[in-house]
């Protein structure tokens, strides 16, 4: 064997005193080959980042620091050489993929202007070299058009574009290290693919050492070589893919890989004719651009819902699944009237929800509720939870004594401690605050719940517990529920059919089953193949 690229031994990063644990990271050992991919698997909070981090020296000090251990990389130990050796190892030799492009990327600077500083500081260039260098690192990641691509900004850029853009910005000197932090988790499941063949054929062409940074067992079944499992901070389990995967020796991995949602559909559910919701020939149009208010250029139209018909059943679950992009959001937006659509039927019960006025359409919002994707961002930071489930009911005319009494009842429902209502959004996890999310949708007995991708921003455990919980409150309250989402495991194990949408309009439905089994529409088919870890049956 080749001697590794990487080798980090006792390695300790302290937390800021006061803090729930003196460590982020505590006694780990890892090294990392030449011409390898070891994926580093955790929760949010087991020090996987911090530990990536601690690697290219990136950590938030003085507060956040390492406080013992080596990261040696060669006859160098990354913990203890000067700042501007660092500077020097940093893009050239060990290179970073960010989760999030956009807040990693210079938004004031084209792609092509990025990456040309890349070179400027490492390498010494003439203006011309830098560009068809950079040209040819775009077309490397398949970017379409790259000298195009060059000129564009990063909002310009789709999201599954900006992280091939930093791919290849990461690239660009033939790191022998390359670190991906999530560098997927946010793309969907089409994208996700390309990225993920894309970093193989990279390391595969510059023998480089990849140290993968990821929740999603999913995307380790794909591309792991080995499998390293963090647990509040310590590394709880180490071994090749098969061993983890397939024989978990710490019962912490077996939680984490029990909780990933098959891809066998459940049993369907007896289906009740009468449908408690209809969307008709739905439609609704962006606009963008063009004239003086959209400050000049070529106006921009986007069909988000086209023609779009639905019907949900009293008692069943509908998803939605797409790409970003595929209108699906806005149609449910639309649903629960939060956009107007410009034509078409939102029939709730013999109600037609779409021409009524804000007055006349107050009676009825009580009937039809949302969770939202991020619910940090839905909750309000300055309001106490009781306050924040108990408001709705008070609006609808509820007493105020009887709204609170039924708020306290429906946090320990959603499984939160009675103390919860007098706390605020930000004392709480990312699971607990869906969990505040779901119970200000419940508190006003709908018969419709929208589901706007309620758990794609958690971690597998959190994700499989409100799974669970929606599913038991689905049960006991009879909910009729819409589900979005992009991730067709999770669609597998809640919807009891689905509707398939692309660029606005609905391509497939029917029962879950059935289109898992026999996809007719190619989309359906090309959503399905690029699933991570298809071929992977958890357990």
């Amino acid at each position: 064997m080749s001697a590794p690229l990487l080798e980090i031994r006792d390695l300790h990063v302290a937390l800021p005193a006061g803090s729930e644990r003196p460590y982020a990271v505590e006694a780990v050992n890892a090294d990392l080959a030449p011409n390898e991919i070891l994926c580093i698997v955790g929760e949010s909070g087991s020090g996987k980042s911090l530990m990536s981090r601690a690697v290219m020296g990136l950590l938030p000090k003085p507060h956040v620091h390492v406080a013992k251990g080596s990261i040696r990389f060669g006859e160098e130990d990354l913990v203890t050489i000067p700042d501007a050796r660092l500077r020097q190892i940093r893009g050239s030799d060990i290179s970073m993929i960010f989760q999030e492009p956009m807040t990693a990327l210079n938004p004031v600077m084209t792609i092509g202007d990025q990456i040309d500083e890349v070179f400027r500081f490492h390498e010494k260039m003439s203006r011309r070299e830098r560009r068809e260098r950079a040209i040819g690192l775009l077309d490397d990641v398949h970017l379409p058009d790259p000298a195009a691509s060059m000129r564009a900004y990063p909002h310009e850029l789709s999201g599954g574009q900006r992280q091939r853009a930093m791919i290849a910005m990461a690239l660009a000197l033939d790191p022998k290290i390359l670190i991906a932090d999530e560098p997927t988790t946010a793309l969907d499941v089409t994208t996700q693919a390309q990225i993920l063949k894309l970093i193989k054929e990279m390391q595969e062409k510059h023998d480089t050492g990849v140290l993968f940074i990821t929740h999603d067992f999913g995307v380790v079944a794909d591309i792991a070589d080995r499998v390293a499992v963090m647990q509040g901070g310590q590394m709880v389990e180490a071994g090749t893919a098969a061993e983890v995967l397939n024989n978990p020796q710490h019962p912490y991995t077996q939680r984490l890989i029990e909780a990933v949602p098959s891809l066998t559909p459940r049993p369907p559910r007896v289906q009740a004719a009468k449908p408690v919701l209809e969307v008709k020939n739905l439609t609704k149009t962006f606009r963008s651009g063009g004239g003086f208010l959209g400050f000049g250029g070529e106006e921009r139209i986007v069909h988000a819902a086209k023609d779009v018909t639905l019907e949900l059943r009293h008692g069943e679950t509908l998803g939605i699944v797409g790409e970003s992009g595929s209108g699906k959001s806005t149609v449910a937006r639309c649903i629960v009237r939060l956009i107007e659509a410009e034509e078409g039927k939102i029939l709730l019960g013999d109600t037609d929800l779409r021409p009524l006025g804000r007055a006349a359409m107050r009676p009825h919002r009580a009937r039809i509720q949302m969770v939202f994707q991020d619910p940090f961002a839905s909750l309000n930071p300055r309001t106490k939870v009781g306050a924040i489930i108990s408001q709705g009911p008070i609006i609808q005319g509820v007493p105020r004594e009887e709204a609170e009494a039924k708020t306290r009842e429906l946090l320990k429902v959603v499984g939160l401690d009675e103390r919860a209502y007098d706390r605020y959004p930000h004392e709480f996890s990312g699971g607990q605050r869906q969990r505040i999310g779901i119970a200000r949708a419940l508190v006003l007995g709908p018969d419709v719940l929208v589901a706007d991708e309620p758990v794609s921003a958690l971690d597998v455990s959190i994700q499989a517990q409100i799974l669970r919980l929606l599913d038991e409150i689905r049960e006991r309250m009879t909910l009729s529920m819409i589900f979005i989402t992009h991730d067709l495991r999770v669609a597998a194990q809640v919807c009891d059919r689905l509707a398939v949408m692309r660029y606005g309009e609905v391509v497939e439905t029917g029962p879950t089953a059935e289109i898992f089994r026999d996809p007719r529409h190619e989309y359906t088919r090309a959503l399905l193949a690029a699933v991570p870890g298809k071929d992977w049956r958890a357990g």
